[in-house]
């Protein structure tokens, strides 16, 4: 590792992002494990319940409604690695409660709701903290590659780890599953320990104590960051609803087991692994018709997944659906993160992940119903629409204001700094 490595591998010539990514494997690798083992127990406790398993996703997603934006506040004020820490401790402890009320066969419905809101809370400060702190592990010249990377990472986890869950609960259950899971959590603790904090690429700290509203107005004042982060919250809304569609799709659709359930999830996340391994390659922030079209993409394919009329043909429509989902995500997130003054970027990508995930919540509710009453497919159905109804209308909107001439075009709300300069493009 002492020479630097070029092409797509490149940000891990930084032996702090070398650490943060082996640790971050292993942890993401036990999450998504969790989560298939989680979605399997509530569907036992409650007889394939499509309403039940919308309330657990809602109550782990809520907490970003309410405080994403303060996570990201306290991420441009605070040590980010310190932050992480004690998220990662946090986290690991919460697991190990729920596993042990499923290994002493105690765990009862609400167990997993309590749960499901306390790990919520953590991620609302964790997530927008770990997307910000990529920044100051490799520099904005591998922010893109980094940031890319993290997906990659995340991904072969999501590959690695339902396929595994998936065969471990039907041998053993889903409490050992969970057991592996709260230990994954060490891996990030000690990776975060590891690092030389000498070698971070700091930030400017602000004046005076950021303000949330300050991060709002940087993007409501910058209308190529408004565009793409519209398109998530939509998106995210009524698209990325994976975590509900996959396991009813794969219970009550083709009548599979927990193997099955972890083949389609591990379909879907091989797609995402190819797609976030292409946006390696990126070097420049991408254009607002890279994600228009990627959202289009994404929307068609979502769409024609929800008619496949086999297993198979499934595992092949998600894998493609995934591909196109994280292409998409990407997408916007490196056009919305490198287009933001580093100043408030821990706001930037508080805001991000609150119309992202945070609107997770009303979506799994409404798919979940949804589900409930016209079938498993009906989500899939309507998350495909909706985005290619969004894609089609943020096409529209570009091309009109492209046509207003330049003078008439709204101007930012504020100068941007030298360091600001070099992002917008």
């Amino acid at each position: 590792m002492d020479k630097k490595l070029t092409g797509m591998f490149r940000s891990l010539s930084v032996r702090n992002f070398r650490l943060f990514a082996t640790g971050q494997v292993v942890s993401v690798a036990g999450t998504w494990m969790m989560v298939m083992a989680q979605d399997w127990l509530v569907l036992s406790l409650t007889g394939d319940s499509g309403t039940a398993l919308g309330t657990v996703t809602a109550l782990q997603f809520a907490p970003f409604l309410l405080l994403t934006l303060h996570g990201g506040r306290l991420a441009d004020r605070y040590d980010k690695r310190r932050l992480l820490i004690a998220a990662g401790l946090v986290s690991g402890t919460l697991a190990g409660a729920l596993t042990g009320l499923v290994l002493s066969g105690a765990v009862e419905l609400w167990h997993v709701y309590l749960f499901a809101l306390g790990l919520g809370t953590v991620n609302a400060v964790e997530v927008p903290t770990r997307m910000a702190f990529v920044g100051e592990l490799v520099g904005a010249e591998l922010l893109t590659n980094a940031s890319a990377l993290s997906a990659a990472y995340f991904n072969i986890a999501r590959v690695i780890g339902p396929g595994v869950a998936g065969l471990l609960v039907s041998v053993a259950g889903t409490g050992p599953v969970m057991l592996l899971n709260a230990v994954s959590y060490v891996a990030t603790v000690l990776a975060l320990r590891m690092m030389r904090p000498a070698e971070l690429q700091l930030s400017a700290k602000p004046s005076d104590r950021p303000r949330t509203v300050d991060g709002l107005r940087h993007v409501t004042g910058r209308p190529d960051l408004l565009l793409p982060m519209a398109l998530v919250a939509v998106i995210g809304l009524f698209g990325f609803n994976f975590q509900l569609t996959l396991p009813l799709v794969a219970k009550t659709v083709f009548h599979t087991d927990a193997t099955g359930f972890g083949l389609l999830t591990t379909a879907f996340a091989a797609g995402s692994l190819l797609a976030a391994l292409a946006t390696t390659a990126r070097r420049g922030r991408p254009s607002s018709r890279t994600v228009i079209t990627a959202a289009f993409a994404f929307g068609l394919l979502t769409t024609v997944a929800g008619w496949a009329p086999g297993f198979l043909t499934a595992a092949l429509l998600l894998a493609l659906t995934g591909f196109a989902a994280i292409y998409f995500a990407q997408a916007a997130n490196h056009r919305i993160q490198l287009g933001s003054d580093p100043r408030y970027r821990g706001r930037v990508m508080a805001l991000y992940t609150l119309v992202f995930q945070g609107s997770t919540p009303l979506g799994a509710l409404f798919v979940g119903r949804l589900s409930q009453e016209f079938g498993a497919r009906s989500g899939l159905y309507v998350g495909g629409i909706v985005s290619l109804a969004a894609a089609t209308a943020a096409y529209g909107v570009q091309r009109t204001r492209r046509r207003r001439p330049r003078s008439e075009r709204p101007t930012p709300s504020h100068q941007p700094s030298r360091s600001e300069g070099a992002y917008r493009r």
